[in-house]
């Protein structure tokens, strides 16, 4: 046989080896840099700066630093479950009365939760507003979308016990990825409120992921999600898979009251809708008609109050 021949066929097969082993690097890299992009998104969700929230909430109406200094209070950092230390406020203007735990969204931190807890606080209850991991003055490297902030939140709530004792009534109030650790909480930690309030959440995390790509980006391949999954949970050790509110209000016996924005482009408020079909037991639902996305109080602060209102008294949840 031509040697030549032979030397020929062993460079082209050296060289279809390269070009295979170059375009198997290339899908590597291609599926790692999109891994890297797809969990830097989720994990490291841009914040907002402390004081840029206190200023629009201030500009607004909705915070007032005098009256909040004025009210009786203490800071305390709670120690959660990983020991994770989290920025809390417990405000007690009405001694001996039941509390509201205050849970805020994605990016926000404790003071965007005022203008809720001002409207318990003028109907009898006490107050906790604490920052999220990650958020505001807490302690924590990246976001979980309620998996480790629902442990988070057991660990403000038994300090509240160890300070008022096991008789003490709460309930808790959260917005968003707020509303999600409350769920989460009370359909898988323990369902231990008096009553809960969750206002916009998403009822699967896997499909809200879904959801933005096709806002942001027009599509939404399989693939991607599958790659999101996979290094989120490389790099977050959380699984997207276990955010299901869905699956967990179906353990929740206490009353809650689901609200959502019909104009909400962000959570579509058939999410809200859904969880309040599955939600066994006591139960309300108030859709707001202005506002987008955790815009319901800030565009129908009157119809809030009301909604509100109408849950605390068909339960019977006001303070006595």
């Amino acid at each position: 046989m031509d040697t030549r021949y032979l030397k020929n066929s062993r460079l082209r097969r050296a060289s279809a080896v390269k070009k295979g082993l170059a375009a198997s690097a290339s899908a590597v890299l291609a599926i790692a840099g999109t891994g890297l992009y797809l969990s830097q998104r989720i994990l490291y969700i841009a914040k907002k700066a402390e004081e840029a929230v206190a200023e629009r909430e201030t500009r607004a109406g909705r915070f007032d630093l005098e009256l909040y200094r004025q009210l009786p209070k203490e800071e305390v950092w709670v120690r959660s479950i990983d020991g994770t230390r989290l920025k809390s406020v417990f405000i007690t203007p009405n001694p001996g009365r039941p509390y509201v735990i205050f849970c805020h969204g994605v990016t926000e931190h404790k003071i965007n939760s005022v203008k809720y807890m001002n409207v318990f606080l003028k109907r009898g209850f006490n107050a906790i507003l604490f920052d999220h991991r990650r958020h505001g003055e807490s302690e924590g490297s990246f976001t979980s979308y309620g998996h480790f902030e629902k442990q988070d939140l057991k660990a403000v709530i038994d300090e509240l016990i160890r300070r008022e004792g096991e008789s003490v009534r709460f309930g808790i109030h959260g917005e968003s990825m707020g509303a999600v650790t409350l769920l989460l909480y009370a359909g898988t930690v323990e369902d231990k409120a008096s009553f809960y309030i969750a206002d916009c959440p998403f009822s699967d995390f896997r499909q809200q992921v879904r959801h933005q790509m096709k806002r942001e980006l027009g599509f939404s391949p399989p693939f991607f999600m599958t790659i999101a999954e996979w290094a989120v949970w490389l790099r977050g050790r959380y699984k997207m898979t276990e955010l299901s509110p869905l699956e967990a209000i179906q353990s929740i016996e206490k009353p809650v009251l689901f609200i959502h924005s019909k104009e909400d482009d962000f959570i579509l408020p058939d999410m809200t809708e859904a969880l309040f079909e599955a939600k066994k037991g006591p139960k309300q639902l108030f859709m707001a008609d202005k506002g987008g996305h955790a815009q319901s109080y800030n565009e129908n602060p009157e119809e809030y109050e009301k909604a509100i209102d109408r849950f605390l008294a068909e339960f019977d949840l006001y303070p006595s």
